[in-house]
Formats: structure tokens, C-alpha cells, sequence
């Protein structure tokens, strides 16, 4: 297990969260599952209580605590993407597999867990700042997934 991590909570499907993290995006892995040595509120002995993962670099720690507390979008991975088909494949995994759109780049997935999909470009236009980000995030507040070529197009004016 990694010093520092993120915890995540899950109601009971940690390891299925995180194989589908595994699968869907580079730097992943899952990595030690731990089996409940007792019986506990949401729970029996030898049900999977943690699942240690990596998302995109990040470790995190997968607990199946039972139902007590759900997820928002105060907490969200950002996924910066280099271009629509990166954005695209990363969108339609997570909306696909029982996720939900959302606005702005944001979706979430099956278990909750919120996803900013960012392309590069949408990001370089807010570091940037003046009337070129302004342009980019007023055509970033109509959309759900990002638009490329439209951030692009609003970019240049």
C-alpha cells in the first residue's frame, strides 16, 4: 500500500470499480484485494472489504462500506485528454458503462464517482486568460462532452 492515498468509498463493488478504472484508462492497475477477517455492518467474513488500485497514476484505496454515504461532485478525477477521440473514448466508457452525463465535461460513473473530462485545449485557453478563455468557456457552459473543434473554433474567435 502506497504512504498516501485517495479513499474512496464504495456500497459494495470496489474491485468491479476498479477493474473498470483498470481497463479503461493508462497508468492503472488494481492491486491488493484484502477480504473482511470478520463479520462487520455491511458485511460477512471473507466479503472483499478493500481494493487497492491505481486511476491515471493516482493511488487509491477502494473500501465497500455498505450504503451509509454516496458520492458527489465535490470529489471528481480530472482526465486531461490530448484531443476528441481520447475525450470521446474516455466519455463513452464511463457514460456506457452506466454512467451519466453531466455538464461542462463532467459525467459520472456507475458507483458514483464524478470524472472531469478535459481536453488539453480547453485548459490552454483558460491559462491564457482575456477574451480567448472567456470565448472557450462560454462554449464550454453549453456543452456536456466537450466539443474540440468547438473549443478550438471559439478560441480563435
Amino acid at each position: 500500500m502506497e504512504k498516501n492515498t485517495v479513499c474512496l468509498w464504495y456500497e459494495k463493488d470496489a474491485e468491479a470499480a476498479a477493474q473498470f478504472y483498470a481497463q479503461t484508462f493508462p497508468d492503472s492497475a488494481v492491486g491488493r484485494i484484502i477480504h473482511a477477517p470478520g463479520d462487520y455492518p455491511d458485511g460477512s467474513e471473507g466479503d472483499v472489504l478493500v481494493v487497492e488500485f491505481t486511476v491515471a497514476g493516482v493511488a487509491c484505496v477502494g473500501l465497500n462500506g455498505g450504503p451509509h454515504f454516496k458520492h458527489n461532485e465535490s470529489f471528481s478525477f480530472q482526465i486531461s485528454t490530448e484531443n476528441q477521440e481520447e475525450t470521446d473514448r474516455y466519455w463513452n466508457a464511463i457514460v456506457g458503462n452506466g454512467g451519466e452525463e453531466s455538464e461542462c465535461g463532467w459525467c459520472k460513473d456507475r458507483w458514483g464517482i464524478s470524472w472531469q473530462i478535459t481536453p488539453r485545449t480547453l485548459m490552454d485557453a483558460l491559462i491564457i486568460g482575456g477574451a480567448e478563455a472567456k470565448r472557450a468557456f462560454d462554449a464550454m457552459m453549453t456543452m456536456k462532452k466537450i466539443d474540440v473543434a468547438a473549443i478550438e473554433a471559439a478560441r480563435r474567435g
